[in-house]
């Protein structure tokens, strides 16, 4: 069986009118268990010194005393408190097992994950610390990789892995976003493609066959994938119009590349917003259930 490490054990009170989609962890861990094949781990949480690796000191610090500013925690868009902290650090050692489980053997994943919108030194758009840019750091510094490749295919450009990975060499980060979306303000990544709002199946799918050799010429010896499933017709907040099937197919793209190219393979959620939230929870369990047909050759049965 493979293990997929989650996160839902720690809830976040939040608002009535809150828009953000805490049930879909749960919605998409309950979807995968029908199937029978995955094992499901409690993700531990990180140490705080290895989130510095990513991550400012001083804000880390901050954040989990709770001494963040106001302000700070409005731009974070959740209010502050001690199960936040703790769904943050176990967001951060999901992914961090999942790298371990990728290395091990051959690809691994995360029910969470995918935090993008957190920068080095402050938290944006319900991210907090960055998860996937603390397990590259923290690969590199304990030497077990040198160069990796973040594929970052939520619907809002991935500005807090850009903005830490910009003026490093080894590290090759793609964003394929709607431009009119959140973040308004968009930094460099070292990949950017832009799509217009309503981009459909088509565009999107010839798009990404065109970038992906770009990326795999940089020859990553990780692949970290960031698979929101935002860019789905359905989503509150993603002004794009991809089909299920249309999702399915960008996963299936991103999974033949990393097979062809033998490395280890990291799938982290991202965002998702549909209403119904269970169209967010399908997309998301799409995307392992296709990782596990690609790389374990495994066979579900149809409509299972």
């Amino acid at each position: 069986m493979k293990t997929l490490f989650y996160t839902d054990q720690y809830t976040i009170e939040l608002p009535p009118e809150h828009r953000f989609p805490m049930a879909k962890y749960r919605l998409t861990r309950d979807l995968l268990a029908e199937l029978g094949y995955f094992r499901f781990e409690p993700a531990p949480l990180a140490d705080r010194e290895v989130v510095e690796l990513a991550h400012d000191p001083g804000y880390v610090a901050a954040f989990l005393e709770g001494t963040l500013s106001a302000q700070a925690m409005r731009r974070i868009g959740f209010p502050w408190s001690e199960a936040l902290v703790k769904r943050t650090l176990a967001s951060v050692g999901g992914t961090l097992g999942a790298t371990r489980e990728a290395l091990a053997n051959g690809w691994g994943g995360t029910l969470a994950g995918g935090t993008h919108h957190a920068f080095r030194g402050e938290g944006s758009g319900y991210c907090v610390f960055n998860d996937i840019a603390v397990a590259v750091q923290w690969l590199r510094r304990s030497g077990q990789v040198k160069r990796a490749v973040v594929v970052d295919l939520d619907v809002h450009q991935g500005d807090g892995t850009a903005q830490i990975f910009r003026a490093d060499d080894d590290v090759l980060t793609l964003s394929v976003h709607c431009e009119v979306n959140f973040p308004f303000r968009k930094q460099q990544s070292k990949i950017d493609v832009s799509l217009e709002e309503g981009t459909g199946d088509e565009e999107y799918l010839q798009e990404l066959q065109q970038v992906l050799p770009r990326v795999f010429e940089f020859e990553p010896e990780i692949v970290f994938y960031q698979a929101g499933a935002d860019p789905l017709y359905s989503d509150a907040l993603g002004k794009l119009n991809l089909s299920h099937q249309g999702l399915l197919i960008r996963d299936r793209m991103v999974m033949a590349a990393v097979q062809g190219a033998g490395v280890p393979f990291v799938v982290t959620m991202g965002g998702g917003y549909s209403k119904p939230i269970e169209l967010t929870a399908q997309a998301h369990a799409s995307t392992f259930r296709t990782a596990a047909e690609v790389f374990d050759h495994t066979e579900f049965r149809k409509g299972a």
